[in-house]
C-alpha cells in the first residue's frame, strides 16, 4: 500500500491509517467560506481500527486507500470519530481498508487464532467469530496445542470446518466498527 507521498513505504515508528474517504473541499456541514475550509479525510486506524477525521494541508497528494502517517507532514491535526460521523463513501470503505491492514500484518491476525484466551467461565474469544461454535473453537485449541499457526491457509488446512479464517477475522473487525453497543471488542480499541 501508498503512503502519501506514493513511495509506498510508511514509517513505522508513528500510527498510522488507511483513507476511507478525502474531502478536498472540506465536510459539506461546514458552513464558513470555502476559502477558510481546510481538506478533510476519514481515515481507519491501522493498530485499533479508530476511526478519524483528518484535517489535511492544502498541499496534501493523498487518495482513498492510501496508508498515511496520522503524525505525518500531510496532517494538520485529527480527532477519533464514529461510524454515524463517517461519509457514505467512507463506510462503504471499511471493509476494503480492514482487508489492507489484514493482509500487510497477516501475522498479528493469525496469532489471534493461536493467542485467543477465555472471556468468562462459558465464553471464549474464539467464539466471537462469526461461525465459530463450540466444536470449532475445541478444534482450534487442540490444534493449536500441536504447535502454532503460520498463516490463515495454515489454519484453514488444519481445522477441518473452518473455511476462509482470514474472512471470518475481516467481518468481525468490520461488525465491531461499525456497531457501538458490543458487549466485547477483540480488535477495535486495543493498541498493540
Amino acid at each position: 500500500m501508498e503512503n502519501a507521498d506514493g513511495d509506498g513505504d510508511v514509517a513505522d515508528d508513528g500510527p498510522t491509517a488507511v483513507l476511507l474517504d478525502v474531502l478536498p473541499n472540506g465536510r459539506p456541514d461546514d458552513d464558513r467560506p470555502q476559502s477558510r475550509k481546510s481538506p478533510v479525510a476519514y481515515a481507519l486506524g491501522a493498530d485499533s481500527f479508530g476511526l478519524y477525521e483528518l484535517t489535511l494541508g492544502d498541499d496534501a497528494d493523498v487518495s482513498v486507500g492510501d496508508r498515511i502517517a496520522l503524525d505525518g507532514p500531510d496532517i494538520g491535526r485529527y480527532r477519533e470519530v464514529s461510524f454515524d460521523d463517517l461519509t457514505r463513501n467512507a463506510a462503504a470503505e471499511i471493509e476494503y481498508a480492514a482487508e489492507a491492514i489484514v493482509e500487510t500484518d497477516e501475522e498479528r491476525f493469525v496469532d489471534f487464532y493461536n493467542e485467543a484466551g477465555p472471556i468468562t467461565l462459558r465464553l471464549h474469544q474464539l467464539n466471537l467469530l462469526p461461525g465459530i461454535g463450540k466444536k470449532l473453537r475445541n478444534d482450534l485449541l487442540d490444534e493449536r496445542k500441536r504447535g502454532p499457526f503460520e498463516s490463515f491457509a495454515d489454519v484453514e488446512e488444519r481445522i477441518s470446518g473452518l473455511h476462509r479464517p482470514r474472512e471470518v477475522i475481516l467481518e468481525r473487525i468490520v461488525e465491531e466498527i461499525r456497531e457501538d453497543d458490543l458487549k466485547y471488542r477483540t480488535f477495535v480499541g486495543r493498541e498493540d
